[in-house]
């Protein structure tokens, strides 16, 4: 069994940055992909963030150029590093991989900008 645990969320002014770890443990090996989602209350939830094991990003427009995903295939490990950071940020945010066609999620970690 898979389970993914994420840290790092928490209460943050407008302009601060948070970082966002998620780590992989159980019977999970090589991750395809690794992504960071959000979902703000009454809201969809959205792709920010993902990577690929080669390494290609794709980021949402509204975190171009504040926020920056990184993995570590060796750890099963994935970062957000979240600057520059708007009360719209707001949302709870979970973490995914991707192994062998296999979806996983974990249980999400808040994150509050105050204005």
């Amino acid at each position: 069994q898979v389970q993914l645990v994420e840290s790092g969320g928490g209460l943050v002014q407008a302009g601060g940055s948070l970082r966002l770890s998620c780590a992989a443990s159980g019977s999970i090996f090589v991750v395809n992909i690794m992504a960071w989602y959000r979902q703000a209350p009454g809201k969809q939830r959205e792709l920010v963030a993902r990577i690929t094991r080669g390494g290609t990003t794709t980021y949402a427009d509204s975190v171009k150029g504040r926020f920056i995903i990184s993995g570590d295939n060796a750890k099963n490990t994935v970062y957000l590093q979240m600057n520059s950071l708007k009360p719209d940020d707001t949302a709870v945010y979970y973490c995914y991989m991707s192994s062998y066609g296999y979806d996983h999620w974990g249980l999400g970690t808040q994150v509050t900008v105050s204005s």
